[in-house]
């Protein structure tokens, strides 16, 4: 449970005081996640309806060929498990904690009890699925047609909202190469050209951005966010 004058601070600043109906306010808690934690994963079975009320998380999905690619980086509000909701489907994609995370959680059977019928709920629900199904086709447009410096610069925003330094091992750089629809080997040559364009520093453990505007620059406006 999440205390009542908390509850309230959150529900006006992210904007579901006069959406989510009262009823179901008594069935809201609030988890919190650490940095790099996994909230949830694509194919797991749905029971709960998440609102990101604080921090960043990272939406990848993996298709049939096992093939990942980063769909977005999101901040609040932004729902978690709607569409699953709508649909009682499995999770559709894997959500990970890019910062500390605070999230209010509804289990769906408590949020169908108390809003069904309620048209203002119903309402905002719809227009953020199709807010999510743009954004779905804009990621993977950016993936497609983008060439991989953008992409990389990108990522390496995204991920660093907070600390200016990220993993630069040989795993962490194939997940890198995967979530943003690339090689290692592109990766590892970009990384290379940035290190020697002074927007990054490397060594064998880590990448640390140091000149974030000139990264900024690279990536335009075309970023995951």
């Amino acid at each position: 449970m999440v205390g009542k004058d908390r509850l309230e601070q959150f529900m006006r600043q992210v904007g579901l005081y006069e959406v989510l109906p009262r009823a179901a306010w008594s069935d809201l808690t609030l988890v919190r996640y650490e940095p790099g934690a996994t909230i949830c994963t694509q194919g797991d079975p749905a029971r709960v309806l998440r609102f990101l009320v604080n921090g960043k998380i990272r939406v990848s999905h993996t298709s049939a060929a096992g093939k990942r690619l980063v769909l977005s980086f999101k901040q609040p509000l932004d729902l978690i498990g709607d569409i699953e909701y709508v649909q009682r489907t499995p999770y559709l994609n894997t959500v990970e904690a890019v910062t500390t995370v605070e999230m209010l959680v509804i289990r769906f059977d408590d949020l169908a009890r108390h809003a069904a019928d309620d048209v203002a709920w119903l309402h905002y629900l719809l227009e953020e699925i199709t807010r999510k199904f743009e954004r779905k086709s804009q990621s993977m447009s950016f993936n497609l047609f983008y060439p991989v410096d953008v992409r990389l610069a990108s990522y390496l925003l995204s991920m660093t909202p907070e600390m200016k330094t990220l993993g630069s091992t040989v795993d962490e750089l194939t997940d890198i190469a995967d979530l943003i629809g690339t090689s290692y080997r592109h990766v590892n040559r970009t990384l290379k050209r940035f290190v020697e364009d002074g927007l990054i520093e490397r060594d064998r453990r880590s990448i640390t951005v140091v000149d974030r505007e000139r990264l900024i620059d690279v990536a335009g406006e075309s970023i995951y966010e």
